[in-house]
């Protein structure tokens, strides 16, 4: 049995052995021996403490879905304005965090298995939402409510589409900083094709 204790260590390093090996050979070619050796752990305890490949990739995506949500909280406390907030709900998403190769390979790897699993639909849907509405918070201090969501709904797909072609590689590469520049040109262009509401001077500032 395992020691007291390094249960959260271990399912840590199953983790990201998972994440490295789905961005090495493809969720597909993945097994859970592979992630086992990666991690340096018995390919019982991957059983033992996710019972099997469709459950590791949920907590997996459960801890990067986490790993963002903290980046994202990290980056609105600083935020003071709407677009501040934009701002850092795109810096959150391009962070070196979140977006490195290797974890787009893994968000990948989700979205392709999610339509036949319900568990992962499910953190599908509740991710996507959650993208949605961060972006259409501060969008209808800007805009009006139909252009907020609008505007939210297309970015966050833009902002999936990037990553998909981030994933691809090859003559597709995009690199964090040109993903997040192409995701801030989008949202200026919109921006600058929507009409501004019309707000009073006492209601400038937004309560959280």
């Amino acid at each position: 049995m395992p020691k007291v204790g390094m249960e959260p260590i271990r399912k840590r390093q199953l983790i990201l052995a998972t994440v490295e090996a789905i961005h090495a050979v493809g969720f597909n070619r993945t097994t859970v021996n592979q992630v086992a050796r990666r991690a340096g752990i018995s390919p019982g305890l991957v059983a033992h403490y996710f019972r099997d490949k469709p459950g590791l990739l949920a907590a997996t995506m459960r801890h990067l879905a986490e790993e963002l949500r903290e980046e994202l909280a990290r980056r609105l406390a600083a935020a003071r304005t709407p677009e501040e907030r934009l701002r850092a709900v795109l810096d959150a998403n391009f962070s070196d965090r979140s977006f490195s190769p290797a974890k787009v390979s893994a968000w990948v790897a989700f979205w392709g298995q999610a339509h036949g699993d319900p568990q992962l639909t499910r953190m599908q849907r509740v991710l996507r939402q959650r993208l949605k509405s961060n972006l259409a918070y501060p969008l209808r201090a800007l805009v009006g409510h139909e252009d907020a969501r609008r505007i939210a709904t297309g970015l966050s797909v833009f902002i999936d589409g990037l990553s998909l072609r981030s994933a691809l590689g090859g003559e597709a590469e995009l690199d964090r900083q040109s993903a997040r520049a192409m995701a801030q040109d989008y949202l200026d262009k919109q921006l600058a094709q929507t009409p501004r509401v019309q707000r009073e001077h006492h209601s400038d500032v937004e309560t959280a």
